[in-house]
């Protein structure tokens, strides 16, 4: 199983939640590879502290990253507008990394499902702080 970890989840781990951590790492054990988005990396930098770059980096390289294409931004935008046209309200950015996870056939990772209300989507249970 190819795993999508979403920025709540890589946020988690960077901080050392141990929930977190052991949930990869029997994923990692299982034989299952951990991906991410190029907007989780950008979501994660927002928010990180300088000092904090070098165990960063090391973390994020260390797996798969899918880089968002035109067809997962069209994607992508279909989805907010038809979520919101459902009283829906998804981020973009939220849409993105289901639109990245639905391209790729990934299971995602998650500790906010309700971000993302679609059906077509497969969850791999989070571990929620």
């Amino acid at each position: 199983m190819n795993v999508l970890l979403d920025t709540t989840v890589l946020i988690d781990a960077l901080r050392g939640r141990e929930e977190c951590r052991r949930s990869l790492r029997d994923l990692l054990e299982g034989g299952h590879k951990l991906t991410i988005s190029t907007l989780n990396i950008g979501e994660v930098y927002s928010g990180m502290h300088p000092e904090e770059e070098p165990k960063t980096k090391a973390f994020l390289t260390a797996l798969e990253c899918f880089t968002v294409s035109e067809s997962i931004a069209r994607r992508a935008g279909r989805l907010k507008f038809e979520l919101s046209r459902r009283g829906h309200t998804s981020s973009l950015a939220d849409m993105i990394v289901a639109s990245t996870a639905l391209e790729h056939k990934l299971v995602l990772m998650t500790a906010n499902r309700r971000h993302f209300p679609l059906d077509e989507l497969r969850f791999y249970p989070a571990v929620s702080p």
